[in-house]
């Protein structure tokens, strides 16, 4: 949900959705530096998540971001705006930081799985006693981003030695476009059986629930609303209604509507929609996963 207007506006956008879990930037995602959040606009926001009841809420960190690089000066900046980005959400109480792993702009893979590991082991050792959890977002690996399968998830995790503040957030978007057949039941049940072997369930703790304009294996990055682009609704249907997920957070970043005032709180009727697709999906014998709110 976009934080115009202050971060606790983006908690009434939440409420108004009727939404139960929460993204959001906690700074401006396309800028090194954010404002300073006053002491009071913290208390408000944990406030107002405490009463509405919304758990968990993570932010997505900023886009410029690129922990896998090799050149000197840009990997320090990525790696202040990292620090900047844990200090923060640390400061709102939320569960968790999603980042996108990088893109090696020298050198092999394996060379930048080391430098995203080696920078997020930097950060946390600076921050012992934080409880905010960085989420190794899965891409759609468009050119030399990294994180696109699953073994390059769990490299990252083994190099930093299974640390326990590292999870994983899977995005259904970047699943079909990175080669991830989820979308027929067989390729569903491999994927899953894949990621376990290879990552573990106990590391996935957030999913992030999009359509995707580009087919199976694109490599391009594209979201759409449910059930409107190449995953259809099935895919959907199987996660809201997997037990293996049924507490995790599941977040839209579907197209925003158009035309609005982005000041306002008021209901956004692609979010809506979306929102009310996903639900309508969901078994109430089974027990539903938690969708929540968009962020793009």
């Amino acid at each position: 949900m976009s934080v115009a207007g202050g971060l606790p506006r983006a908690v009434d956008r939440a409420v108004v959705h009727r939404c139960e879990a929460l993204q959001i930037f906690a700074k401006n995602a396309s800028q090194w530096r954010g404002r300073e959040i006053p002491r009071e606009e913290v208390r408000e926001f944990r406030a107002k998540i405490a009463a509405a009841g919304i758990a968990p809420v993570v932010s997505h960190a900023g886009y410029l971001i690129n922990l896998a690089t090799s050149l000197p000066a840009l990997r320090r900046l990525s790696l202040d705006a990292m620090g900047d980005e844990l200090d923060r959400a640390e400061a709102l109480g939320l569960m968790g930081v999603v980042l996108h792993p990088g893109c090696y702009t020298t050198g092999n893979e394996a060379e930048g799985l080391g430098f995203v590991a080696d920078g997020l082991v930097e950060l946390l050792r600076a921050r012992r006693r934080g409880r905010t959890m960085i989420l190794l977002e899965h891409t759609a690996g468009q050119g030399t981003a990294l994180g696109a399968t699953f073994e390059q998830l769990a490299s990252i995790i083994a190099r930093m030695d299974g640390h326990r503040r590292v999870g994983v957030c899977l995005d259904t978007c970047h699943l079909i476009a990175s080669g991830y057949d989820v979308c027929s039941p067989e390729g569903y049940a491999s994927t899953f059986t894949r990621f376990d072997r290879l990552v573990g369930f106990d590391r996935l703790k957030a999913f992030h629930l999009n359509d995707s304009k580009r087919p199976l294996g694109s490599r391009v990055d594209r979201h759409e609303h449910i059930g409107q682009g190449c995953l259809g609704l099935e895919p959907f249907r199987r996660i809201v209604n997997d037990p293996r997920f049924r507490d995790l957070p599941m977040m839209l970043e579907t197209p925003k509507e158009e035309g609005r005032s982005p000041a306002k709180v008021e209901l956004d009727r692609f979010d809506e929609k979306n929102l009310e697709t996903l639900r309508r999906l969901i078994d109430p014998a089974g027990g539903p996963g938690k969708a929540g709110g968009a962020s793009r």
